[in-house]
């Protein structure tokens, strides 16, 4: 445990992470010294250095600030990193080296779920979407929150949202089952597709980590999962046990969805009364489920109903879950972070409930060398289901390339005529603009990258 009183300064190995970046922000927020880490310079790292934080792109530990150099400060001084950080990384092995305290990005949000009343959102998808839709609508209402998020909220510009209510969002992460640390009075539980299995090493292992996650809610807590996975899911005696999805069992379930004037209405069923014509602009039917949960979260930390569907109606989204970049008459792009066989599967049939049934086109990348191995089959069988596909070459975050694995093997199990593998630089370029009618990007590495050349390839200056 971190003796907060002593410690001025927090430095991050790998700061511009997403869960990092909001760590840090929100100690250079509570007026620490932050600084740190990462390889590459992105819109976050400018974001954190406007705050204020000292951020470097080179791991030559003569990069480090004085401050966080100087052994003298060894007591006033914590270092941060996450399981993504190469254990090659010279400046972490600095830190290591020479004494300093060293921890998880777990710990510290495992620290901080103990100090507050943590809703902790976890699912194998899902989350991120859930934990913002959960902080909009409790910011949006007298109860207020504090959130630490996996995207950028598009309401706040943000995955930081703070507050002074004692509500703290948080995603429960079950990579390298950072979600043990966290102690939550609310769990939410989304999705159990296998995923992880380098971690895991099988389905089952992965369920019984999820349980034991479970495991750690508050007496008199409650838990909130999804109803179509409620069986595999073993919820601790002394807690409120509720799902929610659109069966006709489920403790909140959605029911009478339709479209009007460019919006879905539907009705919500709750333990406590029923909830008509509720207003909610974000699209596909998926994001109705997801925010069905957060409703469930919300009503139980007292949210109104006049609250919510304030809330509901003003919501706008997350950067790269659904992301519509270009939408105008025979041309629409949209960048998604789905990264799972299953996640791509959901947005696929989002995009054609939504937009009904148009010229297809996805580029994708793969994320790291073992989810490729462990899901090429089912990757190949969703990307069939479209009109044309790019693949990227792997994305290999904190992984070292395995022999064998690679983007082939995800073309090579497709039926596919129009598919093809290509390097991300060659993309724009591959583009044309007027045989384009849909077009997604896919994948949680840095497939990000081509967002702006691909509106620029796409003629974004003359969208409506």
């Amino acid at each position: 445990m971190i003796d907060i009183k002593r410690v001025e300064g927090f430095y991050f190995v790998g700061t511009g992470g997403i869960g990092m970046s909001a760590l840090a922000l929100w100690y250079a927020e509570k007026g620490f010294i932050v600084a740190g880490y990462d390889r590459n310079q992105t819109f976050i790292t400018s974001s954190l250095q406007e705050h204020g934080c000292e951020v470097t792109f080179n791991d030559d530990p003569g990069t480090i600030p004085s401050f966080f150099a100087d052994k003298k400060n060894l007591s006033r001084i914590a270092v941060v990193y996450t399981p993504a950080v190469p254990a090659g990384n010279r400046i972490l092995s600095y830190f290591r080296n020479n004494g300093f305290s060293i921890y998880k990005r777990s710990e510290l949000l495992g620290m901080l779920s103990q100090q507050t009343d943590t809703i902790a959102v976890a699912g194998t998808h899902g989350k991120t979407t859930v934990s913002t839709m959960t902080a909009h609508l409790l910011r949006q209402s007298e109860k207020g929150c504090s959130a630490f998020l996996g995207g950028i909220s598009k309401n706040y510009n943000s995955n930081l949202i703070t507050g002074n209510s004692n509500f703290t969002v948080m995603e429960a992460d079950e990579y390298d089952r950072s979600f043990h640390r966290l102690v939550p009075l609310i769990a939410v539980v989304t999705a159990l597709d296998p995923d992880h299995l380098e971690v895991y090493g099988d389905h089952n292992s992965m369920i019984m980590a999820y349980n034991e996650f479970c495991g750690k809610i508050r007496p008199s807590g409650t838990l909130i999962c999804n109803h179509r996975i409620k069986e595999m899911v073993e919820p601790p005696a002394g807690i409120s046990f509720l799902t929610y999805g659109n069966a006709p069992d489920a403790d909140y379930r959605y029911y009478n969805v339709r479209m009007q004037a460019g919006r879905y209405v539907f009705n919500l069923k709750t333990p406590g009364k029923d909830f008509s014509d509720i207003i909610f602009p974000f699209p596909g039917i998926i994001n109705i489920e997801n925010l069905t949960a957060a409703i469930a979260v919300v009503l139980n930390c007292g949210v109104t109903e006049e609250e919510l569907r304030k809330a509901a109606a003003s919501f706008l989204g997350v950067r790269r879950r659904f992301d519509i970049r270009i939408n105008r008459p025979g041309l629409t792009y949209i960048d998604d972070y789905a990264h799972h066989p299953e996640e791509i599967r959901t947005f696929i049939s989002s995009v054609r409930e939504y937009f009904g049934k148009r010229r297809t086109t996805a580029i994708f990348q793969p994320h790291l060398f073992t989810r490729t191995r462990d899901h090429a089959a089912g990757f190949a069988e969703v990307l069939d289901t479209l009109d044309e596909v790019i693949i990227l070459p792997v994305y290999p975050a904190r992984e070292a390339p395995i022999p064998g694995v690679s983007s082939e093997m995800i073309l090579d199990r497709m039926n596919l005529v129009n598919k093809r593998l290509m390097k991300m630089e060659e993309v724009p370029e591959s583009i044309d603009p007027s045989r384009t009618d849909l077009l997604m990007t896919i994948g949680a590495g840095d497939i990000d990258r081509l967002a702006e050349p691909l509106e620029k390839r796409l003629g974004k200056e003359v969208t409506a």
